[in-house]
């Protein structure tokens, strides 16, 4: 058949996808670009705001201050209510005569002096007794308690001491045999001459049982025994139980105040080895846990607590951290809560306190604090406890720890409490400095994988767009947000997750718009919109659709182009031609580089594509970049500019920029095909592949030789090189004018070695060849002619190219097996069958050479 046929000159597209598309897409005509994440360095100190914070130091909460006994509020320690009580109305009612009483009420007997200074002698005598010493190691239990607890609690209090790893903490708990408790407890009770202590205990004995001291009610005696107080009788019985029972528990809160907490207060006050301290409060905290004292208020209260805030003038770290753990257990108010906040925030700013940090219980109770406290009347002590959780957070081991304990969901709702107040709120401002601290130690969560994924699972991307909306003004707030985003766009499921968030594209436009010269803002926004608009076409389509994306991109572009600019023209008036070039990229070169990026990505789209196609001022900045920029200066800025030209020259539309500019762009291409950057060499032999379908180019590539260079690259014997460079030959054989120039440089015969080495493995790269050579022999009248000596090689290679077992074998997977064979019957079969009929019609009778097959 040697009937004219169109010529080959454009590849087609197989007319559904298949799964192997990720290899096609990878040498699309179309490729997207992935930049490298911006660097964020690490503060070098702990402070609630780094070194390049855009507060004001008088702005701003301070990082570094004294503390003392009297930043802690000494009255708020005090056991009140809060609330004072109006004064009564009822005025009491003066018994004139016996026959007035009422009889449900029971009078004390008069007490002479004598017995009134006995009683007060007795507990003088406790109270002297107790304060010389932890004379007990016992716990105290009320008497409703289960006794089979007992013989559990030894081994209990072992290990108590051993996992607070407190040197010398065992004594604590080292148990007392029968007999010298017997004696303690009786040289005691004897002291207080056991009639009078048992007046001024309500009617309460105790005895020691195991390691226990029991205390037992009235009730609990054996019947018949009289009891040491009267008691009302009649209708009111159950209310004076009651009192009764009310009565005796305040009792025993008393004896354990004096029993075991009075005498670890007295090693306090007199102590000054800041390991005994240690000890002591160490002890002090188990003491009255095993009361059940913390977090409640009691009669002591307020002397404990002044004591505990003198040690803070004691210069040591370790004892502010056992001084920290019980006040903030002891759910300290107001100026209390701030003061052992700031506490917490000074251990945990050093870091060599990580290690002491780590092995006590402090992130519990400062997490307790953010769940319990009121924010908005505590926004302060919520900062310096916030920052103290961030400093945690930057140590590996700890933010494992945190993420274990709840840390992620608690902060989270935090974040919830804080977005939810708005701007007209009086403490909006202020709360601004907290959110700094928790986005903070978001970033630092971010760097953790288990912690990544509670933050997805807890909504935190809506939730931070949020507080990035509200807070655009500050410049702190948002630098850390998008440096979140920065991290977490780089993970496909957080990309899908910031993509759904519709609002996150205007935001970002504002951000850009309002802080465009804020360079470690925008590089990290830019580079968030390249992760969004790399693989997902609606993120794409929302993206363009938002009014003045493109318009805000293009003033980035001048922006950052001109500040390049003016770095080049300074560092050459200083003289440093011939010097040492600056470093690369520089800040503004990694703008422009991901700035590049976002438009190659959106080109993908086939409406945004043509419409960006059209753009002249886009195309010009591109090919100033080409213009101005060397490859070997900066390497990616370059490619990358090349990159998106060929994406924009795919698209053949009215008033393509690229199609006015293509000899000037066509210039520029050929400093870079010159080079000796082979990236460079091949992206700009893309951008030919595209631009050689318009004959001014093809003029072009002959004129310079640039096809002798493209007949040279098929040696490379890499097949995306040889690729790119088949497509050029391809649109150059267009025109029957130019077909002869493939006989240059063998140029024939190179494609054949291509067919033969890259064949079954590369059916695109194969289809190409055929569909060159095809063009190249519309015109033929006898193969060996035409082809040459490469003709029997041909007569060859080409039916073993067309057995369809060979295709079958030679494709690993199914998957890849079902694409090869589909392209191979959509595209490479049928050109190869015509091609190998040409030949076979128009060959000459002579011996055919031999041909090793496949």
């Amino acid at each position: 058949n040697t009937g004219k046929t169109e010529p080959f000159y454009r590849l087609s597209v197989p007319r559904w996808k298949t799964s192997s598309e990720i290899i096609n897409e990878a040498r699309s005509v179309l490729r997207t670009l992935r930049t490298r994440r911006p660097f964020t360095p690490t503060e070098n100190q702990r402070k609630l705001f780094g070194s390049g914070s855009s507060r004001a130091p008088q702005n701003r909460p301070p990082s570094v201050f004294s503390l003392h006994a009297s930043s802690f509020d000494l009255a708020e320690s005090r056991p009140a209510s809060g609330i004072r009580l109006s004064p009564l109305v009822h005025k009491p009612i003066l018994v004139t005569s016996a026959k007035d009483e009422d009889p449900s009420i029971s009078l004390p007997k008069h007490v002479d002096d004598a017995e009134v200074r006995r009683i007060s002698s007795a507990r003088a005598h406790l109270f002297r007794r107790s304060s010389q010493g932890n004379f007990l190691s016992a716990k105290m239990v009320t008497s409703d308690q289960n006794e089979e607890k007992l013989d559990e609690e030894p081994a209990k209090m072992h290990n108590l001491c051993r996992n607070n790893n407190c040197l010398g903490e065992q004594r604590l708990c080292t148990p007392y045999n029968d007999e010298s408790r017997q004696l303690i407890c009786n040289e005691h009770i004897s002291g207080l001459e056991g009639e009078d202590f048992r007046k001024e205990t309500a009617g309460t004995l105790f005895q020691v049982r195991g390691e226990r001291l029991v205390l037992l009610s009235d009730q609990m005696k054996k019947p018949g025994t009289d009891s040491s107080r009267p008691r009302s009788m009649g209708s009111k019985r159950p209310a004076a139980g009651l009192e009764d029972e009310t009565r005796i528990n305040e009792s025993e809160k008393e004896i354990f105040w004096h029993v075991r907490i009075l005498p670890i207060l007295h090693e306090l006050e007199k102590g000054d080895d800041i390991e005994n301290l240690c000890l002591a409060c160490t002890k002090l905290y188990q003491a009255l846990n095993e009361g059940n004292m913390l977090q409640k208020r009691f009669k002591g209260r307020s002397v404990l607590l002044k004591t505990l805030y003198k040690l803070v003038d004691t210069n040591s770290d370790l004892l502010h951290l056992k001084l920290a753990k019980i006040i903030l257990a002891m759910k300290v108010r107001g100026k209390g809560l701030l003061g052992v906040c700031k506490l917490a925030f000074n251990i945990c700013r050093n870091e060599k306190n990580d290690y002491i940090v780590q092995n006590d219980g402090l992130f519990d109770c400062l997490l307790e604090v953010l769940r319990t406290e009121d924010l908005q009347k505590n926004n302060e002590a919520f900062l310096y406890c916030m920052g103290a959780i961030k400093f945690m957070s930057g140590n590996a081991v700890l933010i494992n720890e945190m993420v274990n304990k709840g840390a992620v969901e608690m902060l989270l709702q935090l974040m919830k409490q804080i977005n939810n107040i708005k701007e007209n709120d009086t403490c909006f401002s202020n709360l601004g400095h907290l959110l700094v601290q928790l986005i903070a130690t978001f970033r630092n969560l971010a760097e953790c994988p288990a912690a990544r994924g509670r933050l997805l699972r807890g909504a935190a991307v809506p939730e931070l767009c949020v507080a990035l909306e509200q807070r655009m003004n500050d410049t702190d707030i948002c630098t850390y947000i998008v440096r979140i985003f920065s991290k977490l766009s780089s993970y496909n499921d957080f990309c899908a997750a910031l993509a759904d968030c519709s609002r996150c594209y205007i935001v970002f436009l504002a951000l850009l718009n309002k802080h465009q010269k804020q360079q470690d803002l925008v590089i990290r926004i830019i580079f968030i919109l390249g992760n969004l608009t790399a693989k997902n076409n609606e993120a794409r389509e929302q993206f363009f659709k938002e009014k003045g994306s493109v318009n805000t991109l293009i003033s980035l572009f001048q922006t950052y182009h001109e500040l390049d600019l003016n770095a080049q023209k300074r560092y050459r008036e200083r003289g440093g031609e011939g010097k040492t070039h600056p470093e690369h990229p520089s800040e503004a070169e990694d703008v422009l580089i991901k700035l590049i990026s976002v438009l190659a990505n959106l080109s993908i789209h086939p409406s945004i594509g043509a419409a960006l196609a059209t753009a002249h001022r886009v195309v010009e900045l591109l090919v100033t970049v080409l213009e101005y920029k060397s490859v070997d200066d900066c390497e990616e800025l370059v490619i990358n500019a090349a990159t998106t030209i060929n994406n924009l020259s795919y698209y053949k539309v009215k008033n393509s920029a690229v199609e006015e500019k293509k000899l000037h762009i066509a210039e520029m291409l050929l400093k870079l095909l010159l080079s000796n950057n082979m990236d460079g060499v091949v992206e700009a032999i893309r951008v030919f592949g595209n631009l050689s379908q318009y004959h001014e180019i093809c003029d072009f590539i002959i004129k310079k030789k640039i096809y002798k260079f493209m007949i040279t690259l098929l040696d490379a014997k890499n097949p995306d090189i040889c690729f790119s460079a088949c497509g050029v030959l391809l649109n150059l054989t267009i025109d029957k004018n130019k077909r002869a120039l493939l006989m240059e440089e063998g140029g024939i015969g190179k494609l054949v070695d291509c067919l033969q080495d890259f064949g079954p493995a590369d059916w695109q790269l194969a289809c190409l060849i055929c569909k060159t050579l095809w063009n190249y022999s519309e015109n033929i009248t006898n193969a060996a002619t035409c082809f040459g000596e490469d003709t029997d090689k041909l007569l060859v290679l080409l039916p073993s190219l067309l057995d369809e077992e060979l295709v079958l074998d030679y494709s690993l997977g199914r998957n890849l097996r079902n694409y090869d064979k589909l392209y191979w019957q959509t595209e490479f079969k049928p050109v190869a069958e015509k091609l190998l009929h040409r030949i076979q019609s128009h060959r000459s009778l002579r011996p055919a050479g031999t041909v090793t097959p496949f």
